[in-house]
């Protein structure tokens, strides 16, 4: 088992959180971007840097994965193909993602586009939060707990 991160967007809290995971649990995290990440030295720690490009990131995280793996990402479409894949995922703020709820989350962000395309100020997702941090370093834990 590894963990992935579409590092591009992921707040630098929850990077930090991984970094500690993955010394104090000895898991591949790796992090994936199209530009230069600085990272703890560690053998468990590792960056890919890919081209930029629209989803060049997410498709090396899915053609990467295998079963059993976690995805960590905000991005819904990236989560979908994990959650095909058999990979668990989550996003920064602990939502855990899963066949039975993606496809609503797939619908919503396709809704949420779509007005935003129409011209609708919708605003955009409330300031990352302490209790975002603890909601995911919560279920990061749950998913490790499960991992054989």
């Amino acid at each position: 088992m590894q963990i992935w991160v579409d590092a591009d967007a992921c707040p630098k809290p929850i990077k930090e959180i991984l970094y500690r995971v993955a010394a104090r649990k000895r898991i591949r995290v790796t992090l994936v971007a199209n530009q230069y990440l600085a990272v703890p030295k560690s053998p468990f720690i590792k960056t890919l840097r890919v081209e930029s490009g629209f989803d060049v990131a997410d498709n090396r995280i899915v053609a990467e994965l295998h079963d059993g793996d976690i995805v960590i990402t905000a991005d819904i479409p990236l989560a979908a193909a994990a959650v095909k894949r058999g990979a668990a995922a989550i996003n920064p703020r602990g939502q855990l993602y899963t066949e039975d709820n993606i496809r609503e989350r797939l619908s919503m962000r396709n809704l949420m586009e779509e007005l935003r395309g129409s011209g609708v100020q919708i605003g955009g997702p409330e300031a990352f939060s302490q209790t975002d941090r603890q909601a995911f370093a919560n279920q990061l834990d749950r998913l490790l707990a499960r991992a054989p």
